[in-house]
């Protein structure tokens, strides 16, 4: 009921709950308090069409009674149309027909509107299917516990609507009657002994019905007692008689209740090796023994045995509980297929004889072991015995000219004929062709072109190629047939792993040289990809290397190898590598730029990649590094030997650095008036030795006067130097040597005093011919902190700490042994 306004009168909503309220409900012809639906077929057939009906009395719907009510449809959840008229009685009908219906139930639903709303007043139900399908396969089976006769049968297509099944019988010309009806979902069921007549006929049938029809199997006649499930018989002994024969007596005894029938009965039997069953067929059931022949000798047999009845109708009885025998042996019988190798030794033939042990057929029973001697036996003589093995192989040695050996088998019986061994050399001509093709997983075909020369027989030999060989090193087999071009080898051949074949063929009196071939049964994958080592690498190539895949992990033959390489920017390459190879080149990479490489191993049954390997390539090639370091080498060689040059030639050395005089090796710097006059500076509290403050170097120019000093003096005194003092030391050659034509005026001193401005400060000017340093250090650096000593007041910016020397003193003063000053005129 949908909701209205909050301003719905709440007279309106109590009305509406009283129209709303049901009375009852039924499929069709469903009758309410105000509607009823009818329904032309409450069941029709898929994809027909149906009619409905909704008539509506108006008296009986309260809220109603005034006006015409508006009738609709809803075919489940889906809005119909219906043709609305008057009916009888003040009603109103409305009548829907809808053409097609596909759906398997549905229900349809009258609805009428009140106060703008849809209301479901009635609703009928209709059902839609097929008739029911034909059932099938009817069988039956006769329980001698209780005679009850269960029957199973296959049920036919499902018609989509409730469906009775029933199971109907009848004998001779009494009416058909239910004999059992099945569980709901099951399609089996029981007659019980009371409908049933043994050894006489009756018919049997399935029949389905639902709304739509009814559908019959077809029916089945039979006696009960020929469908009947017979207990099975039970073996009482097996032994061998008569003796040295290959036959068996085998008794039983039947069911107590299957004695009274006539039965016929079925023998198998097998060895454990035995895939499938031997079956004896007619045996009579009542005759209790049974006598078969055909066994072998000294094998293990295993023995079951059923029944039913004679008439060959019914059922057979389940096998009955086994029973095992073993046969009495006899001495081995045949021949031995042996093959051996020789090599001489100290006037002597070592032997390695191998053979296979007899079939068994021929075996006739448990070979104890085998014997192999120098000579044949004979009455009254012994031969040499140089073997008795449980083995199929024996190692000895011969005197070098005897050919032939003799071996045999033997059991608990006795021992089987001798078989000759003819110890031919091999020497004869080889097979011109041999190749191998799989048979099968375990099981290889070896194809040879015929031997040139007649063989009387071929030997095949063949070795699983492995580090680890398994329990057969070395397998052969003996292909009796000179004329045979194939052989099939089946002996310890496993898939995935690769064998190294031989074809020897036998001639009258010698053994041909072997052809050789390798195989696989079957290939894949490789189990594992090679490793990557990098060899080399430079700007635009690498080499690489790997390690061949061991044989027991190849799978298969190699065909090639794949390399694959990518830089970051995702440019993949590769090349194919024959499988031959074990390095690889990679050409036209980028220099200093960062690869990944794998390296894919393939054969016919697959691919297998393998571990990536990062390499980034130089921004140099060796040659290019090589040329660079041998250019370096030489510019530090060239740099070295310059150097020592520079170092060992004056001449050179004077180009780059000139002598200049050292004023430190002159007698002024070490000459010290014996008189000194204290003169204490402002600003300082103990005298000191007097500084030269400045030194500066100066060309002297022709006629240029000498500075004159200010009469003002700076209040402040500059802060004094630390002297440089030399009073005493060697005098350097350089030093000593003669003056130059030419004056250079090398050193200006001025000094400070505070004895007033009327004393004139001293200019001196240094003058020489010589061009060595002034001193002994070789460093064009301008010279400081010279000092001097005076006994007389002079001129100085400042004041100065220890009085100057006297200027007349100055005159005939050698520097260094250099010309006397001169042209010391006052400032």
């Amino acid at each position: 009921m949908a909701r209205r306004g909050a301003r719905t009168p709440l007279l309106l909503w109590l009305s509406l709950l009283l129209l709303l309220r049901p009375s009852g409900t039924q499929q069709s012809g469903a009758e309410l308090d105000c509607a009823s639906v009818a329904v032309g077929a409450p069941v029709v057939p898929m994809g027909s069409a149906i009619t409905a009906s909704c008539t509506v009395r108006r008296e009986r719907c309260r809220g109603l009674e005034d006006g015409r009510p508006r009738i609709s449809w809803l075919l489940d959840s889906e809005p119909m149309a219906g043709k609305q008229h008057h009916g009888t009685g003040g009603t109103e009908v409305s009548e829907l027909s809808v053409p097609q219906l596909n759906r398997t139930q549905t229900k349809l639903w009258c609805c009428v509107e009140w106060n703008g709303t849809k209301q479901r007043v009635g609703v009928a139900e209709v059902r839609a299917g097929y008739p029911p399908g034909k059932p099938s396969n009817l069988s039956c089976l006769l329980d001698l516990g209780d005679y009850g006769l269960t029957c199973r049968w296959q049920q036919g297509t499902d018609g989509h609507l409730p469906t009775n099944v029933t199971l109907k019988c009848t004998m001779s010309r009494a009416p058909a009657v239910t004999g059992c009806t099945p569980r709901k979902g099951h399609n089996q069921c029981t007659v019980p002994r009371r409908l049933l007549q043994l050894y006489r006929p009756m018919e049997l049938w399935v029949t389905a019905t639902n709304a739509l029809g009814t559908a019959e199997s077809e029916r089945l006649r039979i006696d009960p007692m020929d469908v009947a499930k017979l207990d099975p018989p039970t073996l009482q002994s097996i032994h061998s008689v008569p003796p040295q024969t290959d036959c068996i007596i085998l008794s039983w005894t039947m069911s107590p209740r299957n004695a009274h029938m006539e039965l016929r009965c079925e023998l198998r039997y097998r060895t454990p090796e035995d895939p499938s069953w031997a079956v004896v067929t007619g045996i009579a059931g009542h005759a209790g023994t049974v006598q078969h022949c055909g066994f072998l000798f000294g094998m293990l047999y295993h023995f079951q045995m059923r029944c039913r009845r004679d008439s060959a109708r019914g059922y057979w009885s389940e096998w009955s509980v086994g029973r095992n025998h073993t046969t009495h042996e006899k001495a081995p019988t045949g021949k031995l297929d042996a093959w051996w190798s020789t090599r001489p030794a100290a006037g002597r033939m070592e032997v390695q004889l191998r053979w296979k042990a007899p079939r068994r057929q021929e075996a006739n029973g448990r070979v104890l072991g085998y014997r192999v001697v120098l000579g044949p036996r004979r009455r009254g003589r012994e031969p040499q015995t140089v073997c008795n093995t449980t083995d199929t192989q024996c190692d000895f040695t011969v005197p070098a000219r005897m050919w032939k050996v003799y071996l045999s088998a033997y059991n608990a019986a006795g021992e089987s004929a001798e078989t000759e061994v003819i110890l031919l050399e091999r020497k004869g001509q080889p097979l011109a062709g041999l190749w191998a093709v799989p048979r099968g997983e375990r099981s290889l075909w070896v194809h040879w072109e015929a031997a040139p020369v007649p063989a009387v027989a071929y030997v095949l030999e063949w070795q699983q190629v492995s580090s680890e060989p398994g329990h057969c090193s070395t397998c052969w087999q003996l292909e009796h047939n000179g004329t045979a071009t194939a052989a099939l080898i089946q002996d310890s051949i496993e898939p995935f792993q690769r064998y190294d074949i031989s074809v020897y063929p036998l001639y009258k009196d010698a053994v041909g040289t072997p052809a050789h071939i390798a195989a696989y049964s079957k290939q894949k994958a490789p189990s594992h990809a090679p490793k990557l080592h990098l060899k080399s690498i430079g700007k635009s190539q690498a080499e690489l290397s790997w390690e061949p895949v061991a044989v027991e992990l190849q799978n298969g033959f190699i065909t090639h190898y794949t390399v694959f390489w990518a830089n970051s920017t995702t440019e993949v390459s590769n090349a194919v590598v024959n499988s031959s190879l074990s390095s690889f080149t990679i050409q036209d990479l980028k220099p200093s730029t960062l690869y990944k490489v794998h390296i894919m191993a393939s054969t016919a049954g697959g691919s297998t990649n393998g571990t990536s390997l990062t390499l980034v390539t130089t921004v140099l090639d060796d040659i290019e590094i090589q040329f660079l370091f041998l250019t370096l080498v030489l510019v530090f060689v060239l740099l070295i030997v310059l150097l020592i040059c520079f170092q060992k030639n004056g001449r050179v050395k004077q180009q780059f650095w000139p002598s200049v005089p050292d004023p430190a090796n002159s007698s002024l710097g070490t000459w010290v008036p014996a008189e000194q006059e204290p003169l204490q500076a402002p600003g300082v509290k103990e005298p000191g030795l007097v500084t030269i403050s400045t030194v500066t170097v100066l060309d002297k120019a022709a006629g240029k006067q000498a500075p004159t000093w200010g009469k003002e003096f700076p209040a402040e005194l500059p802060a004094l130097p630390q002297p440089y003092v030399r009073q005493h030391g060697p005098s350097t050659p350089q030093a000593n040597a003669g003056l130059g034509a030419e004056p250079v005026q090398y050193v200006q001193v001025v000094g400070g005093s505070s004895l007033g401005p009327q004393h004139v400060a001293p200019c001196l000017y240094l003058r020489s011919s010589s061009t060595q340093p002034l001193l002994s250090d070789p460093s064009p650096e301008p010279y400081e902190n010279l000092w001097f000593r005076r006994a007389a007041p002079s001129c100085a910016r400042g004041s100065l700490e220890e009085p100057l020397l006297d200027f007349p003193l100055l005159r005939g003063l050698r520097v260094n042994g250099a010309e006397e000053l001169h042209d010391f005129q006052p400032c």
